[in-house]
């Protein structure tokens, strides 16, 4: 479990996504992620782990919870796909990456399924 509260672990959330959305993707990863106009010689499964696990780590670094940390990273990867294949906006792919950190906080709130063990 996070040594932080609630509004203090959703802060260090929304500032680990910002890092690893931005300065830790960078413009080889925004663009190697996207199956639909991929990059010749990078698999895109790759660099879509690789930005996923980025987030994960991020999101079980700030909640010290394994578990969250590989759910975030699973549903980064999901929302990131429907974006790269045009299916939602840039906006509603960040409105979904802050209700996840939201989700994450409500679980942790809720003390559901010890979140704070491995």
């Amino acid at each position: 479990m996070s040594p932080f509260g609630l509004i203090e672990t959703f802060g260090l959330l929304l500032f680990a996504h910002m890092l690893a959305d931005y300065p830790l993707q960078g413009e080889f990863l925004a663009k190697a992620k996207n199956r639909f106009a991929p990059v010749p010689g990078v698999p895109w499964y790759q660099a879509m782990a690789a930005h996923s696990v980025i987030h994960g780590g991020m999101v079980g670094l700030v909640t010290g919870s394994l578990w969250l940390g590989l759910a975030e990273t699973v549903i980064h990867a999901m929302i990131d796909d429907l974006k790269c294949g045009n299916r939602i906006s840039y906006n509603q792919d960040q409105t979904l990456h802050l209700l996840c950190k939201l989700f994450w906080l409500g679980l942790m709130a809720a003390g559901v399924g010890g979140w704070g063990a491995l």
